[in-house]
């Protein structure tokens, strides 16, 4: 069976894709690549870069000479891997990747799909002992959840480099569903977040003028790096938060 599906670029159907299982490799260049996926551009090598199927993940070679490849995480908010020039076999683990290739000015890309990751649960009855903490314990119904959420939509929503919104937009932002928000309010939530979440510098030892940008950024950071906030998330801004107490 399969493990890995190739969508080569402009690709608009499924009889386009090229499926490779576990154990094999998938040529893709400018010419010669022996039956692989060729990508006709001037500023593409020959013979460009190799992908090697494992059953959950890939392997990606860089055969140009001096070229560096990016393999961004199209659902991670910015997620990527650079694969240096003549690196062999680097895992991606993403389950949705798309390979970037520079090419004389332009930037080429095509998709890669490991559909087979596969997860488990533990069965926490049959472990004794306590439960083990939560990493990030955070209310989804919860307005300072709200706020995170405003903080991080931008870089959710496809954008991975996107200036993080003002205070002001933050306001606008969530005003729909809690309509009696404020510029306070918001400062107040994103101190309660950097605090809750562990973030330092705190309110008391940041320098004049950079706290709250800086703390934005911290947040923001931290959210999307380990899924705090995911684009399904994104509902509670059209979903009146609950109360919070402070």
């Amino acid at each position: 069976m399969y493990s890995v599906i190739v969508v080569p670029p402009t690709c608009g159907s499924t009889e386009g894709q090229v499926r490779i299982a576990a154990g094999e490799r998938l040529a893709f260049g400018r010419a010669g690549t022996g039956g692989g996926l060729t990508i006709d551009h001037s500023g593409v090598p020959r013979a460009a870069g190799e992908i090697t199927a494992h059953r959950s993940f890939w392997l990606l070679s860089n055969l140009s000479e001096d070229q560096t490849y990016v393999v961004e995480n199209p659902e991670g908010a910015g997620e990527h891997l650079k694969i240096a020039p003549g690196r062999m076999e680097a895992p991606v683990p993403f389950e949705f990747s798309r390979v970037v290739l520079p090419a004389a000015g332009d930037l080429l890309t095509f998709d890669v799909w490991a559909p087979r990751h596969a997860f488990r649960s533990a069965d926490r009855r049959s472990l004794p002992g306590a439960a083990t903490a939560p990493a990030f314990a955070l209310d989804r119904t919860s307005r300072y959840f709200a706020v995170l959420a405003a903080l991080c939509e931008p870089r959710l929503r496809g954008e991975p480099h996107a200036p993080l919104p003002a205070v002001e937009q933050l306001v606008q932002r969530l005003h729909p569903v809690w309509p009696a928000v404020s510029r306070s309010s918001v400062y107040w939530n994103i101190d309660y977040l950097a605090l809750k979440l562990r973030l330092r510098p705190g309110p008391d030892t940041a320098a004049p003028g950079l706290r709250v940008n800086g703390k934005k950024e911290s947040l923001v950071s931290l959210a999307l790096r380990f899924d705090l906030v995911r684009e399904d998330d994104l509902v509670v801004l059209a979903t009146p938060a609950g109360e919070m107490v402070r």
